[in-house]
């Protein structure tokens, strides 16, 4: 062998080992609408639009507007939605080619994609982060096994798909749970005439489940789908999910409606999802997964208590499940209807605009339990047993005499044993030396440790007085269970929090210990209702510490046996030396009212929901390099910058109503900038936050 001949074979062993290129081949392009828009998933502000590229011919029919594609940008495959298809494109250099279809089911109608971006524009935010929450992630194996026609729906029951259904009260029938409201039936009859009434509904507290919230949401959404459309229903938690999915089987029949929740897992979800996508349904009830729903000839959207968190998105760019409906009804031409027990100073300024109308029942006082406050007037005697169980006087004897006939709920405003500890001599709270985090106790038995990084307490000396003593500042669940199992020997209790939370319990004797929005419901209503350090839930430094204790009481009174069937409410630790708006509210079970009043003080104070307000959230620095990049309209108000954290500010931007959208267009578009500069300290821009203060 020649040594030419050698290297050769040296050459042809190195070229071997190294990897082989790939020639670019060359696809003709799609005969028919060549250029498709597509919206890449960039995640970078200043991307944040379609860009062309060219269709193959072997995808002509599968990059469809709507179906999920990958696409070459900017050197790496990124996701993206195929949102228009065209025949020239505007770009004048070079296209390139979509590198494959994911799926061609069109996932993202036009309809979703405007309202998509009319959130986007509202809160601020970008398109892709709002499609993120809009359309679920692919599940290949629900695609498939789902059939792609509809079947053929069962009638709606009862006649012409009315009568029981609708909840019109029929001859000779019960009547529906719209009857009991002046202007429930004729929204009914909107709602079925093809009409798209706008309404804010207070609805009474009512233990019957035939007459009930959740069957009056069912009886709406059949009104909605005698007329020919569909509706979506949201709601704030798994629970109320359940109740509203049982009384929607009732009123519609079995396989009319689909549950959508963020926790049914991939395939369940997706399978839910692509049947309301495919037509298989026209009624959707969920949490806040589901107000994306893209639901055909939408006719109604509607939500439950929306002062509740859980419906407060907590990713970017934070929408609210309130304002996803409202401008799905804007865009869709969809009735609307909020509903609750109480009414958030949101919702009452849409009521004051006129953009809501009202409907309330008259009969509120019969239905609702009777309100008592503790330590009104002069308690003679102190039982032993109350004192023990740190209860008032009056709140012992009503439990006592409540059990006779049967449960009794006894609402905690803090989940756990001792939450908080505080100095026994001077009542200053007790913080933990190494990371200053709040101390509790977690059981009977236990030291008390810091809540925060657990470390011990060890020996207490309060730096203020000097006491050694500890005294505990709010009892929780667990503390409050085992003082009133003791105080009522026999009694079974059940407790209902986080971690282990009741759906429902027996009609039967027993004392319910449960913090807020973990109360389960009783066959038949609760005989009385307790809620306990009142002054705890008032004493939060939040703008609406008190809309948010009345819904939290509300919410509980409700399912309290009404006054006509013996039904009590007893508020434990509201200040005596003055009398609260909020107590008044529920004393009187008035929540308009109460509502009407918050809203008038915060338009005083220039205090949203009566102005367009931002916050623009971290480094200090970063912070103030972002507003000067930010062209803010005229009459924006700078509030601060105030500290949040050891590293982090806040700063709040203030203008009137009418300039909402302008401010939120000069946030997006400073955003674009930091973006595009690559900035590497990043900041939260929030519209409209729930709290401004935190």
């Amino acid at each position: 062998m020649s040594g030419q001949e050698g290297g050769t074979e040296q050459l042809e062993l190195i070229r071997s080992t190294l990897p082989r290129t790939r020639t670019p081949r060359t696809e003709a392009t799609a005969s028919t609408d060549p250029v498709a828009s597509v919206v890449v998933d960039t995640g970078l502000a200043h991307l944040d639009r379609p860009f062309e590229y060219l269709v193959p011919e072997s995808m002509a029919d599968t990059a469809v507007p709507g179906a999920r594609v990958k696409v070459r940008f900017a050197g790496q495959d990124l996701d993206g939605f195929v949102v228009a298809r065209a025949a020239t494109a505007e770009h004048e250099g070079r296209l390139a080619p979509i590198r494959r279809v994911v799926s061609p089911e069109p996932v993202l109608g036009p309809t979703q994609l405007r309202v998509a971006t009319a959130v986007a524009a509202r809160c601020a935010g970008s398109l892709g982060d709002v499609l993120r929450l809009a359309v679920p992630p692919r599940h290949a194996a629900a695609e498939k096994a789902l059939a792609l026609d509809p079947p053929t729906p069962d009638p709606l029951p009862g006649a012409g798909g009315t009568g029981g259904a609708v909840g019109t009260g029929g001859a000779g029938g019960p009547a529906g749970p719209w009857d009991r409201y002046a202007a429930g039936p004729a929204y009914l009859s909107r709602l079925t005439a093809g009409e798209s009434p706008a309404a804010s509904w207070l609805a009474e507290p009512i233990t019957d489940p035939s007459q009930d919230w959740p069957a009056a949401l069912a009886a709406a959404a059949a009104a909605t789908l005698a007329g020919g459309r569909g509706s979506v229903i949201v709601v704030p938690d798994r629970r109320d999910v359940g109740r509203v999915d049982a009384a929607l089987t009732q009123a519609l029949g079995p396989g009319r409606h689909v549950r959508l929740t963020a926790d049914q897992g991939p395939q369940a979800r997706y399978t839910a999802w692509l049947k309301v996508l495919r037509g298989h349904v026209s009624v959707v009830v969920g949490t806040r997964a589901a107000a994306f729903a893209p639901v055909r000839e939408l006719g109604l959207v509607a939500w439950w208590d929306d002062g509740d968190d859980l419906l407060d998105e907590p990713r970017s760019p934070y929408p609210h499940v309130r304002d996803v409906l409202l401008t799905r009804a804007s865009v869709e031409g969809a009735a609307v209807l909020s509903g609750g027990f109480t009414r958030t100073v949101a919702v009452q300024r849409l009521v004051d605009t006129g953009e809501l109308r009202v409907i309330a029942g008259g009969g509120v006082r019969g239905a609702a339990p009777r309100v008592q406050v503790a330590g009104e007037g002069v308690e003679v005697e102190r039982d032993a047993a109350a004192a023990s169980a740190h209860l008032p006087s009056l709140a012992w004897r009503t439990a006592k005499a409540a059990l006779e006939s049967g449960p009794v709920l006894v609402q905690v405003p803090r989940r756990g044993y001792v939450p908080s500890l505080s100095c026994q001599t001077c009542r200053t709270a007790v913080r933990c030396s190494h990371c200053g985090g709040p101390v509790a106790l977690g059981s009977r038995q236990a030291e008390p440790a810091c809540r925060w990084c657990g470390r011990g307490v060890g020996r207490f000396e309060c730096r203020h007085c000097g006491g050694r003593e500890l005294r505990s500042s709010v009892v929780g669940a667990r503390r409050t269970a085992e003082e009133l199992g003791r105080a009522f020997p026999g009694v079974p209790v059940h407790t209902s929090g986080a971690g282990a939370v009741l759906d429902r319990v027996a009609a039967t004797p027993s004392l319910v210990i449960a913090t807020p929005g973990a109360e389960p419901v009783a066959d038949g209503g609760y005989a009385a209702c307790l809620l306990l350090d009142a002054w705890a839930s008032l004493d939060r430094p939040t703008l609406d510490a008190g809309e948010e204790a009345l819904r939290r009481w509300l919410a509980a009174g409700a399912l309290t046996r009404g006054a006509a069937a013996g039904g009590q409410l007893v508020l434990c630790g509201a200040p005596g030396h003055t009398t609260l708006p909020v107590v008044e509210a529920l004393v009187r079970w008035d929540p308009a009212w109460f509502a009407a009043r918050e809203l008038a003080e915060r338009g005083e104070l220039s205090l949203p929901p009566t102005v367009a307000m931002a916050a623009v959230t971290g480094d200090r620095r970063a912070v103030e390099v972002a507003l000067r990049l930010a062209h803010l309209p005229p009459g924006v108000d700078q509030l601060g910058p105030l500290p949040v954290s050891d590293d982090a500010v806040r700063v709040l931007l203030r203008a009137p109503l009418e300039e909402g959208p302008a401010l939120a267009s000069s946030l997006v578009a400073m955003k674009a900038v930091r973006s595009a500069r690559k900035e590497k300290t990043s900041i939260q821009v929030r519209m409209d936050p729930r709290d401004p203060a935190t």
